[in-house]
Formats: C-alpha cells, sequence, structure tokens
C-alpha cells in the first residue's frame, strides 16, 4: 500500500507548522533507524511542498500566521482544539475561495496585459521585410524555401520546431532535444494547421501566431493566457501511414 499526501488546504494547515515557531526549544534530530529516516523523509516533504505553498499564497496577498498555524497543529494533536471540525471545513473552504477569487483577478490583469502586449508585438513584426499575414491574422516569413510538396490539413508531418514566448522565452524545442516530432495537421493549435499547410517540405518558415490560433485565455504548461507565440518550423517530411498487413502476411 502506497502513503499517499494529498495537497489539500487541510495538509497547507498542517504541514506548515513544522519548523514555524522559533521559540520552541530545537530537538536534536537523529537520523539511524529506517523508520527515523522515513519519519524524517515524510516531514521533510511534507514541509518543502508547504513552504511552496505558503510562498505561491503570499505572491497574491494571502499571508498565514505561521504561530498559530503551529498552535492549531499541536493543539489538534493533542485533542484539545479549539474549533470544531465543522467549523475548521468551513474556516478552509473559505480560505480556499480567497485564494482562487486573488488568483483569478490576477490571471485577468496579466491576461489583459499579455493580449495588449501580443497585438503590439504583431503590429510591429507585420513592418518586417518578408512578413505575410494571412486573413485569419497568422503572419508568417520563409527563412529557408524548397519546393517539396505542400501537406494538407489531415496528413501527419514530420518537423522540427522552436517555440518561444514574444519576451524570446524559449517554452518548448524539438531542435534542444534533438529529435524531429511527427503529428497530424488536423491536431494541433489552429496557428500550426494553417502555417505547415503553406510551407513546401524541405523549407524552414517563422510563425508569429496570434493567441486566438493558439491556447487562447486558458494558456498551457509555460504558456500563459492569451500569449503571442513565435514558432521556427522546418518541415522535415509529410509522412505515409503504414499500409495495412494483408491476411495472409498477419498469418505468418
Amino acid at each position: 500500500m502506497k502513503f499517499i499526501v494529498k495537497p489539500t488546504l487541510v495538509a497547507v494547515a498542517v504541514m506548515a507548522l513544522m519548523g514555524c515557531n522559533e521559540a520552541a526549544e530545537k530537538k536534536a534530530v537523529v537520523l539511524e533507524t529506517e523508520d527515523q529516516k522515513q519519519s524524517y523523509a515524510l516531514g521533510a516533504s511534507i514541509g518543502s511542498y508547504m513552504n511552496n505553498n505558503l510562498t505561491e499564497q503570499e505572491k497574491f496577498g494571502v499571508v498565514l500566521d505561521k504561530e498559530l498555524l503551529m498552535a492549531g497543529f499541536t493543539e489538534s494533536l493533542n485533542g484539545s482544539a479549539q474549533l470544531e471540525q465543522e467549523e475548521i471545513q468551513q474556516l478552509l473552504m473559505a480560505l480556499d475561495q480567497k485564494v482562487n477569487e486573488k488568483k483569478q483577478a490576477q490571471a485577468t490583469i496579466d491576461n489583459e496585459k499579455s493580449l495588449d502586449a501580443g497585438k503590439n508585438f504583431l503590429a510591429e513584426n507585420a513592418k518586417v521585410e518578408g512578413v505575410q499575414t494571412t486573413e485569419s491574422g497568422l503572419q508568417y516569413q520563409v527563412i529557408t524555401a524548397a519546393e517539396g510538396v505542400k501537406p494538407t490539413a489531415t496528413d501527419t508531418v514530420k518537423v522540427h520546431y522552436t517555440g518561444k514566448l514574444i519576451d524570446g522565452t524559449t517554452f518548448d524545442s524539438s531542435v534542444d532535444r534533438g529529435e524531429p516530432i511527427e503529428f497530424p495537421l488536423n491536431r494541433v493549435i489552429k496557428g500550426w494547421t494553417e502555417g505547415v499547410q503553406l510551407m513546401n517540405v524541405g523549407s524552414k518558415y517563422k510563425f508569429v501566431i496570434p493567441s486566438e490560433l493558439a491556447y487562447g485565455p486558458n494558456g498551457t504548461g509555460p504558456i500563459p493566457g492569451n500569449a503571442t507565440l513565435v514558432f521556427e518550423v522546418e518541415l522535415i517530411d509529410i509522412v505515409t501511414p503504414a499500409a495495412p498487413a494483408t491476411e495472409e502476411a498477419a498469418a505468418h
């Protein structure tokens, strides 16, 4: 059976208590037996999670009193908590809601800034020699021309690419990984589906993709909401699906 510590608000309230009371007398830590090491490892894991959690909350103006956290933990551990379980749950739910509201408010501000920055970037990039803008708003520039065939939206393609935010931060790169990627063109963001169809096999293009053709207001992973994205893409090949095996071949 695996022992899993889930990062809930209850865990937040409990785990931040460890090591927070400067006035408490420090007890020498002995790590000799397996049980001692496992106990310490669990506490270290919890403490690391809590430190990250509290630091993240502080970014949104939610600062918890660590001494009260310690008191709540200690008294509860001794069976003398000053709050009933029902009230504790209500308070933690209210805390959760407060943090989420502050996160949402900040996300709205950040998304608006990101959208404005993207529009400005697109406007300036449109002035660059060789840059063309499609009806959808996708911008592209030919870096290396080629005369190979062009893929259709239903084709699977093999490409090398580097994706960046408009501040120059690289968020993904098959080039850095040293391995090209294959994918169906109709299963990626709209900017890729449209843009790669403009390319001939063997060519390399630079795309500037507006947020509405990328990941929109939600973003994904390291990509923030409303982010305009910059990609350099090399179309290596159009992948032909393997022919299905015949019954005779399958029998062998």
